[in-house]
């Protein structure tokens, strides 16, 4: 996983953006199946509804909504990520490599929209750890696509394979915000607050 964090204007604003990319083993029209087809992508992300085209409006269960901006497949993908009075922007591109692909998501949101409080407590990690564990779920689903959605999805964040998942992804966030111009030691001390947010325990 290369992981990813910036400053950037958007519109004269301020915006955090935090960059994923992986190198899936499966082709492009495949993954872009997994994101467009509502019943394939509720096995891995969460249920969803609306209308998944240029145009369209979507709902995840519990979770953000929005406007499909931009629809190319199997290329690239824009939505508006609007969730809590917020509106942010989620990017998705599928780019092959070999008989890959390789996916990369950018998650642009406005700095006004996160207090400072909240930035110094989570950094960029409260955002990418959490794509992060959409992408591992995309994988499980990729190498399974006709597999049910696993109950076990929702507390698998408290397993501990998944506090291990969750505790390594915590500690690079930080290290990628460094990279990208942020205060180090404000950074390195959101990682025990990532691990709780994260698997609901601060070990």
């Amino acid at each position: 996983m290369d992981r990813r964090n910036a400053r950037a204007m958007k519109a004269d604003e301020v915006t955090h953006v935090v960059t994923l990319s992986c190198l899936d083993p499966q082709g492009p029209e495949a993954v872009w199946a997994a994101f467009v087809e509502p019943e394939r992508l509720g096995r891995w992300f969460l249920p969803v509804t609306g209308d998944l085209r240029l145009g369209g409006r979507y709902k995840f269960e519990g979770n953000a909504g929005g406007e499909v901006r931009a629809c190319d497949p199997p290329n690239h993908i824009a939505v508006t990520w609007e969730r809590m009075g917020a509106v942010s922007w989620v990017d998705l591109t599928f780019q092959p490599e070999g008989a890959g692909t390789q996916v990369t998501l950018r998650h642009t949101a406005r700095a006004a929209d996160m207090p400072a409080v909240m930035w110094d407590q989570y950094g960029p990690g409260a955002v990418g750890s959490g794509w992060e564990g959409g992408f591992l779920g995309l994988q499980m689903t990729l190498d399974a696509p006709d597999a049910p959605r696993d109950p076990g999805r929702a507390t698998w964040h408290a397993t501990p394979q998944g506090r291990e998942f969750f505790t390594e992804s915590a500690t690079a966030w930080p290290e990628a915000a460094i990279a990208g111009g942020e205060e180090a030691e404000k950074m390195r001390a959101t990682v025990p607050n990532l691990i709780a947010f994260h698997t609901g325990s601060a070990g």
